[in-house]
């Protein structure tokens, strides 16, 4: 049976695509990897259709269908890419049938009390493992993640240690149809090391 990781938040701009599919990459390492493009606005199946992936890609949004992605075959992992909205039928169902959440945000106060209320109303009574991913995090400004992550953590939500950097790297990395790992360039190797590090974690608790 396949292991389902769902990427969510209830708010757009967070970073939650490029984590799906960048995760999706580094995890194919690993596992014969499934990317589910949930999301209506399809904005992993752009970026994966302009060039190679070593992950394979399906989209699909009807919610129906979305509850049966355990009985998904011939995949060892399935990563979700899901709707960024809170009431949606189809996000219900991917958290339904997840075994585990990655919650990207941005440090940003409001980014987090967007999270919050994500966690509280949509992910806390599905009682499916979670963890908060810090996207979009300034490099000059790291004391920020750091509070952030103290300040979740405070709240009672679990946190990943690791963190991912802004660069403009990644907003390359789907003009070129590639992952964050097949970068080439400034700052390309970095970027590439905060999502490593991000699958560590997740393959330790795993």
């Amino acid at each position: 049976m396949s292991k389902i990781l769902a990427i969510a938040n209830g708010k757009g701009g967070v970073g939650k695509t490029t984590s799906a599919v960048n995760l999706a990459a580094l995890l194919s390492n690993t596992y014969k990897t499934l990317l589910v493009d949930a999301d209506p606005q399809a904005s992993a199946s752009w970026w994966v259709d302009r060039g190679e992936m070593p992950f394979d890609l399906a989209q699909e949004t009807d919610p129906q269908l979305l509850k049966q992605l355990k009985k998904v075959k011939d995949y060892e992992l399935v990563v979700v890419d899901t709707p960024p909205a809170l009431r949606s039928d189809a996000l219900k169902a991917v958290v339904g049938a997840a075994d585990y959440l990655i919650l990207p945000t941005q440090p940003a106060p409001m980014d987090l009390s967007a999270l919050i209320e994500t966690v509280r109303s949509a992910i806390a009574t599905a009682k499916v493992d979670h963890r908060v991913l810090l996207t979009k995090v300034d490099p000059r400004s790291i004391n920020e993640a750091l509070e952030a992550q103290q300040s979740l953590m405070d709240a009672g939500i679990p946190t990943f240690n690791s963190f991912i950097r802004a660069y403009k790297v990644h907003e390359r990395a789907p003009l070129e149809g590639i992952s964050i790992a097949q970068m080439k360039g400034r700052n390309a190797g970095i970027a590439a090391s905060d999502y490593r590090k991000v699958v560590d974690e997740l393959q330790r608790e795993w």
